[in-house]
């Protein structure tokens, strides 16, 4: 059974450094304006002045995203360092504080800032949001309702904010903990059609709750603008090798979920809250940790799930072009994710400037 041509969109959110002090630095506006002569519209400024976004074309292949990926990094680091300063691809800057960041004048951000206070004011989190087009509405809302249980996977192999504010948090995931003070966050509800997601939406405008869908933030949405189904569960990876298996595991997800419903079957579907107990895993211990096995009813190590996912996908590797991307699964789960690496490197040099440089050196990894 031929799956159906998905396209493929990532977004990815950089730190911008102070190479001096290791420092983020609110520069962003002259990077920015530099940017636009040569990425258009695919470099925006974010709500802190230290924080660039940018965001590939629509993609047909995972080597065009892979393309896409490096030449868009490329750029803002090259951007960067004629500036004088440095870019890193990681979730939480190891001692910067929200307090000290200037804010982007738009006013979207200003109505973020009125709306939601202190909570909005230390956004200071960076992500990676992943895009798989598809057209047919019924069946994105089909898949997302599916594709939740994996969730927790997808993050625990992304995680990289371990620090937060000078201090080693005790988790992998610090990011998800800040951005989840959101409202509108976490995994999305079950809905059992889009015309039950569009009365979900459709009342929450009328009661003045938000201003339209761009301002609900799950950890999995139908993308409010563009006829795709966004993935904003993950970390941003570190590594451009790290970013490509995670969209090639999401671009599977979605695939293998596609060829189910068309042989008239399903994945399980599991209770929110459970979704829920599971991301709290990946947050707190990433791939070291465990996820329940809601079919066993037992606890299991991460990787063996993860081993579970890789032969669920398995059939649509290939016609996908996409089983090296994916293998490269094996390599984190043999030298661990990012939030690993940078602890790694703080208790063998006690210093968090040395995780900064380390970071600015692995965001660079694979681009030449």
């Amino acid at each position: 059974m031929e799956l159906p041509k998905l396209t493929i969109g990532i977004e990815e959110e950089y730190q911008v450094i102070d190479p001096a002090t290791c420092e983020l630095t609110s520069y962003v506006q002259e990077i920015l304006e530099q940017g636009q002569l040569i990425l258009k519209d695919q470099i925006k400024a974010e709500l802190l002045q230290s924080q660039v976004e940018v965001g590939s074309s629509i993609c047909h292949d995972m080597q065009e995203a892979r393309s896409e990926l490096v030449r868009l990094r490329q750029s803002v680091a090259d951007l960067a360092e004629s500036n004088g300063l440095q870019v890193l691809a990681a979730s939480t800057h190891p001692f910067s504080s929200w307090k000290t960041q200037e804010v982007t004048e738009m006013e979207r951000y200003s109505r973020h800032l009125e709306q939601m206070a202190e909570v909005a004011r230390r956004m200071l989190v960076f992500g990676m949001h992943v895009h798989i087009g598809i057209d047919d509405r019924e069946l994105m809302i089909d898949v997302m309702d599916q594709a939740r249980y994996f969730l927790p996977h997808l993050l625990a192999l992304s995680t990289s904010s371990p620090f937060w504010h000078g201090r080693e948090t005790g988790l992998k995931s610090y990011r998800s903990i800040v951005f989840e003070s959101l409202p509108r966050t976490g995994p999305p509800p079950s809905f059992q059609s889009w015309a039950e997601h569009q009365r979900f939406v459709d009342l929450l405008v009328k009661t003045g709750s938000i201003q339209d869908a761009t301002t609900i933030w799950w950890d999995m949405r139908p993308h409010p603008k563009f006829p795709t189904l966004e993935f904003r569960i993950c970390d941003i990876c570190t590594k451009v090798d790290e970013a490509i298996c995670l969209a090639s595991l999401m671009l599977a997800i979605v695939a293998k979920l596609i060829r189910l419903r068309r042989s008239n079957r399903s994945w399980r579907r599991y209770r929110h809250h459970l979704i829920e107990e599971n991301k709290w895993r990946a947050v707190r211990y990433g791939i070291r940790g465990k996820l329940i096995d809601f079919g066993r009813g037992e606890e299991v190590p991460v990787p063996e799930l993860i081993y579970e996912l890789l032969e669920i996908v398995d059939e649509v590797l290939d016609e996908l072009g996409i089983r090296k991307e994916v293998e490269y699964v094996h390599t984190i789960l043999d030298e661990g994710t990012s939030a690993d690496r940078q602890i790694a490197v703080y208790k063998e040099t006690g210093s968090l400037e040395s995780v900064v440089d380390h970071l600015v050196a692995e965001t660079k990894e694979g681009l030449e």
